[in-house]
């Protein structure tokens, strides 16, 4: 496996093929496919209507299923981007505390653990997610770490709770966006993680209608501009930016879309 994806990655246009045939196949199986853009009338009830989406019952097992085959070969020595990316951006921190607090929102079924665990990242691993699917499979497969039903956009921890919080691919499901940014600052005590973050250049913030393992819901792919501004804000300064993919529109080289992941740092008070 580890060599096959290796040479699909030598030509990205027969990996690009096979990923769509993938999904129009087997939707239930894909991360993401079937994407159908949500004019701005209709944002606001679509968002309402698949707020609920992440809580499908069926959905952490489709999820772990995949999860699973990524473990085996990151665990073997293969590299898996998404979690290189997750552990360079944490080794961007130059004053990382040892036994330091991690928090992962919106952490699925915890598998970032793992991640911590084959890279000897010494941090205190603890998890939650607005699924109570997903938290009690958390549960299950680590009993020896703490998780909780959390919702983003109103967490009950403690303002600097933890030393390093990650936003984990979660804020692009996430209507009230801006409130899951303020909250994850306000729980940070010095960085924030957003990782696996869709964005736009060029153009204004858009909606999608999509399915996930099957399962139909909403993904927000941010103005990238207007997302930075908005770490701004809430006081969240961005030391690093992961680039994990990234498509220039052929025909307007200043728009373009990609997946980032931002390391930011909480701006000293003064």
């Amino acid at each position: 496996m580890s060599f096959l994806r290796a040479s699909l990655n030598r030509f990205p246009g027969v990996k690009s093929q096979l990923k769509r045939l993938r999904e129009r196949l087997l939707p239930a199986t894909s991360v993401s496919s079937r994407y159908v853009e949500i004019d701005s009338a209709r944002r606001d009830s679509e968002s309402l209507r698949l707020v609920e989406s992440w809580k499908a019952s069926d959905l952490p097992a489709r999820q772990r299923a995949l999860v699973e085959r990524q473990l085996k070969e990151y665990r073997g020595g293969a590299s898996v981007d998404v979690f290189d990316v997750f552990t360079a951006a944490l080794r961007r921190i130059d004053n990382l505390p040892a036994n330091g607090s991690l928090l992962e929102i919106g952490c699925s079924s915890g598998y970032y653990s793992e991640v911590l665990n084959v890279n000897g990242l010494p941090l205190r691993y603890r998890g939650c997610d607005y699924s109570d699917a997903f938290i009690d499979m958390a549960r299950s497969i680590y009993p020896g770490l703490s998780f909780d039903v959390e919702d983003a956009t109103r967490l009950s921890y403690q303002d600097a709770a933890f030393d390093v919080v990650v936003s984990g691919c979660c804020l692009l499901h996430i209507p009230d966006y801006e409130a899951a940014i303020a909250e994850s600052a306000r729980v940070a005590k010095d960085y924030v993680i957003f990782h696996r973050t869709p964005v736009v250049y060029g153009e204004p913030t858009k909606y999608f209608r999509k399915q996930a393992y099957g399962v139909e819901t909403i993904e927000i792919h941010f103005s990238e501009s207007e997302l930075l501004d908005m770490f701004r804000v809430h006081g969240l300064d961005v030391l690093a930016t992961f680039t994990l993919s990234e498509n220039v529109d052929p025909h307007d080289s200043r728009k373009g879309n990609a997946s980032r992941t931002y390391l930011c740092r909480k701006q000293t008070q003064s």
